[in-house]
Order: structure tokens, then sequence, then C-alpha cells
């Protein structure tokens, strides 16, 4: 029984770091759950620091009613979540390195970054150039990555990520960040210089961008 109920629980944290902040209502129906057994797990979830309680008034209500109750998950609860996705990343990437070698880990490296480069190159190319690092570091920060954007002094732009779920899969196998450089050049169009990364045991994540070149015609006015 503990075994289910812990398995159960997963399933929940999951959902509310999938889908939340969300009520426990809506929980219970997506998982086919109890009201009782929808509260075991939130109270136990709570308990653990896992996940943390919000409340949010109904829009256009106005002090009548009581507002609806919400489930977040907390940084501790992401963390959580973030390691053992780390741990089985890495054990996927040693597995696929040991069958195939080590190139299919980087065609693997590449086909997980595809993803981001076509969901962002309509958007890039339809802004300015010099709005684009900024558009990127929000949305490596909607994928969890901590991002932000500078004006670097030497020129161009640094573009940091104060985060990075695979950080240990990455020290050991360095094609995932070779692949997301990549990435980050091709959506920028501009080259890009990785100068330090957390998987190699520095703070931030850091990559220097250069600057956009104005073609000629621009600059000549022809």
């Amino acid at each position: 029984m503990q075994g289910m109920d812990s398995g159960t629980r997963a399933r929940v944290a999951r959902l509310i770091l999938e889908h939340g902040p969300i009520t426990a209502a809506a929980l219970g129906e997506r998982l086919g759950l109890t009201p009782a057994a929808v509260r075991r797990h939130l109270d136990a979830l709570e308990a653990e620091g896992m996940i943390e309680p919000r409340t949010m008034r109904p829009r256009g209500q106005r002090g009548r009613g009581r507002p609806a109750k919400l489930f977040a998950i907390t940084d501790a609860g992401r963390s959580a979540f973030e390691h053992a996705y780390d741990d089985l990343a890495g054990s996927a990437l040693r597995f696929l390195a040991e069958r195939l070698g080590e190139e299919a880990v980087s065609d693997f490296a590449r086909s997980q970054v595809k993803g981001l480069v076509e969901r962002l190159e309509p958007v890039m190319s339809a802004v300015p150039a010099d709005r684009r690092v900024q558009m990127l570091a929000e949305a490596l920060s909607a994928e969890g990555y901590a991002a932000s954007a500078t004006k670097a002094k030497s020129g161009g732009d640094q573009l940091c990520q104060h985060h990075c779920p695979v950080a240990h899969a990455a020290a050991e196998f360095p094609q995932l960040c070779e692949a997301e450089t990549e990435a980050f050049g091709q959506l920028l169009g501009t080259p890009v210089q990785r100068l330090a990364t957390i998987a190699h045991g520095d703070g931030v994540c850091t990559t220097h961008v250069s600057p956009v070149r104005i073609k000629e015609s621009k600059e000549t006015g022809r």
C-alpha cells in the first residue's frame, strides 16, 4: 500500500509541476482520485515542502464567495524532479554511448534542441536583431534555465543561464552544451561563444553573442 501511495503521490506532484497552479478538484478529475485521496496526497506533499497552497479569487469576483485554493510546486519540489531527470538523462546517455558510440550522443543532443529552434525561428525572424537575445533569454527562462541578457562591455551581448536541469549529465557529456551553443548561433544569426558552463563548475552558463553584422547594402544605403 505504501508503494502504491508513493507512486500516486509522485503523479500528483508531477501534474502540479506540469499544469499548476491547480485546484484539488482538477487534480482528482485528471487522476481519477476521490477528494479524500487527493487531500491525503496534497497534505503529505505540503508537509514535505514539495508544494504550497495559494489563493486566487475568480476574475470579476469582488469580495463575494470563497477564493479558489490552488496548489503550486515549490523550488524544492522542482529541484527534486530536475535531479531525478538529470540522473535519468545521464543513465540514458551512457547507455547510448556504450551501444552506439559518441556520435550517437551528439545526434541525440542536437535532436533535443531541435524543438526549441523550430519553435523560435519564426519568432526570431520577425523581430529586430537587437531584440533577439532578450527573446531567447525569455524562452530559456520558460524552459527552466533562469536566463538573462545584458550588453557585453566588449561589444555584443551576454546571455546567462543561471540554472541547468541537466548539469550533471552535461558534465559527463559536453555534447549537450555544444548542441545548445550551435542552436543559439542558428537562432540569433550571428557567431556565439560559450565562456562558462555550470556543468564545468562555473556558477552560471555564459555565452557571448557577437554583434549582428549589418548588410553592406544597408550600411551604404545602396
